[in-house]
């Protein structure tokens, strides 16, 4: 008996301090200021929905549609070749497939079922292409207005505390992902509050990461940067090919690799692709460009400056008029081949091909 007295007492005294705890930790909630307490349906509730809802943007190469992703893997064929997305990476393969020919009609089948994401990380199975543009037909159409924030995003975990009012309960969540913070704001309700243990950090879409203290700051960081951004919701793949391009990437790439050859050349519209036929292009460090054709070897320069899609390669070979021009770096590809594609407006356009990859 004595035994069994003694774990009795020792469970209520756990109990008594854990219902201790639990209203202690309430009354924290309850007494916490308003710039810490989250409530459904607030602004900055709006605001974080907002940035972390679904972005469909990054696959419309594929579907077009910008409220929702198909989840991958995927299987597609593009221009009559099959290919397996297995990750957004794959979606440059789709590009280069396209970007091969100008005068084509580009095709892309996709492999039914798949299954789709939408913007509140719901998900839904679509078995054929009528029903895929059922679901797209509601999405906002190309650089339209939407509701979804790219500019910022939050650096994860994030952790939570729900305090419900009707069973006076405690949760506290952790929030690993963008789907899971949506979750736990987005089923909040009128009993619930919310409390963010914070600082916590957002990450700017720049890669500038900010320090948060409290619901205000966030309110305020969220409303500032919510439109600095490109958010890319525009069906054209082609116009961010050089987003991350540099002079030094450039200059690698053109270095390293030996006997280049000119596999696209267009002057003021006019197809010249075999004027330079036989030609094997040289670049050096040292901005020298040797070219050589037959028996003959000729000499000129090269430099690129700038940055991003605003790069700048300058091209200077006497007796080779349609290879000179200030050319702007449209895109370095690496797919079965490398190539690198230099163009002037609509008009003028000079891509170097290489085996090597």
């Amino acid at each position: 008996m004595n035994k069994l007295f003694k774990i009795h007492v020792i469970f209520s005294i756990a109990v008594i301090m854990l219902l201790n705890s639990c209203r202690t930790e309430e009354r924290e909630l309850i007494e916490a200021p308003e710039d810490e307490v989250l409530v459904a349906n607030s602004k900055i509730a709006n605001l974080m929905l907002k940035t972390v809802s679904n972005d469909g943007s990054n696959d419309n190469i594929i579907d077009k549609s910008n409220c929702f992703n198909i989840n991958l893997p995927l299987a597609v064929t593009a221009n009559n070749q099959n290919i397996n997305i297995t990750s957004k990476e794959d979606y440059k393969i789709i590009e280069y497939i396209f970007d091969e020919e100008d005068d084509d009609i580009d095709t892309l089948d996709i492999t039914y079922p798949i299954t789709i994401s939408l913007k509140d990380h719901s998900k839904a199975t679509i078995n054929n292409a009528t029903e895929l543009s059922s679901y797209s037909n509601n999405c906002k159409g190309e650089n339209e207005q939407d509701d979804d924030i790219e500019c910022l995003d939050f650096k994860y975990p994030i952790i939570a505390s729900v305090f419900n009012t009707n069973n006076e309960l405690i949760d506290v969540i952790t929030a690993n992902s963008d789907n899971s913070l949506f979750e736990l704001v987005n089923n909040l309700s009128t009993n619930d509050y919310l409390t963010i243990n914070f600082p916590i950090t957002v990450v700017l879409f720049d890669d500038t990461e900010l320090s948060v203290n409290n619901l205000v700051e966030l309110e305020t960081i969220i409303e500032t940067y919510s439109n600095d951004c490109d958010e890319d919701d525009d069906y054209d793949y082609n116009d961010d090919d050089c987003d991350d391009c540099d002079t030094i990437q450039l200059t690698n790439v053109l270095t390293t690799c030996s006997d280049w050859t000119v596999d696209k050349l267009e002057r003021d519209s006019n197809n010249l692709d075999n004027v330079y036929a036989g030609y094997t292009f040289n670049f050096s460090t040292d901005g020298t460009l040797s070219v050589s054709w037959a028996s003959t070897t000729v000499f000129g320069t090269w430099v690129a400056n700038g940055i991003a899609n605003g790069i700048t390669v300058t091209i200077n070979v006497p007796g080779l008029p349609y290879c000179n021009n200030d050319w702007i770096l449209h895109e370095i590809s690496k797919y079965t081949e490398t190539k690198i594609d230099l163009r002037v407006g609509g008009d003028d356009r000079l891509r170097y091909d290489n085996g090597c990859n």
